[in-house]
């Protein structure tokens, strides 16, 4: 591309380089090449290209790209404000369900330390009571074994004396004598009381 030839005159001797004219094509390897854009003879074509250029791009980003970006934005702005507003609104929810909370926890604490207080003294008068019932059945129980006792050993003084008669009796008969019932008698009377 550096020895490209924009046009030649009618003998072709003349070739024009990138503006420079070159009189015989031989100097064609001695012409350096440049850039097009820095060709000043083509200034002013580009000059008005790039002004075409800046004013398309100036059009279409202020008529389709910014007013989108900042409809996105916006949209963005809202939806982010909305979540702020639902946050605090779902963190002063949280707060007042933690505040129920601690409240209904607390109210549960102070009726099963109510709760138990009354078990507990309810189970205490049922069982004093119980005690009491029990002390009275004893006593009574008590009462009716000293009863028994003492007529079982009235009943057993009697038959031991009934017995000791008898045995005295069956003694002095088996010595060879004939009792004698009152004599016995009062042997084992004064002998039983003492």
């Amino acid at each position: 591309m550096a020895n490209e030839t924009h046009g030649t005159d009618a003998a072709g001797d003349a070739v024009v380089l990138h503006g420079q004219v070159v009189e015989h094509p031989t100097e064609l390897q001695h012409v350096e090449a440049g850039m097009p854009q820095l060709d000043f003879t083509t200034y002013a074509n580009q000059i008005f290209w790039l002004i075409v250029a800046l004013a398309a791009i100036y059009w279409i980003l202020s008529k389709i790209a910014l007013p989108r970006i900042a409809m996105i934005l916006a949209e963005r702005r809202g939806t982010i404000s909305n979540d702020i507003a639902a946050a605090e609104e779902l963190k002063s929810q949280a707060q007042e369900a933690e505040a129920a909370y601690q409240k209904a926890l607390a109210d549960a604490k102070a009726e099963s330390a109510r709760i138990v207080a009354e078990a507990k003294a309810e189970i205490k008068a049922e069982l004093d009571a119980a005690i009491a019932r029990a002390d009275e059945e004893i006593a009574a129980k008590t009462a009716e074994s000293e009863k028994a006792i003492a007529a079982i050993r009235a009943s057993a003084s009697e038959s031991v004396e009934a017995v000791a008669k008898d045995t005295a009796a069956a003694l002095v008969a088996a010595f060879g004598q004939a009792p004698d019932q009152a004599a016995i008698d009062a042997a084992v009377d004064t002998r039983v009381k003492g």
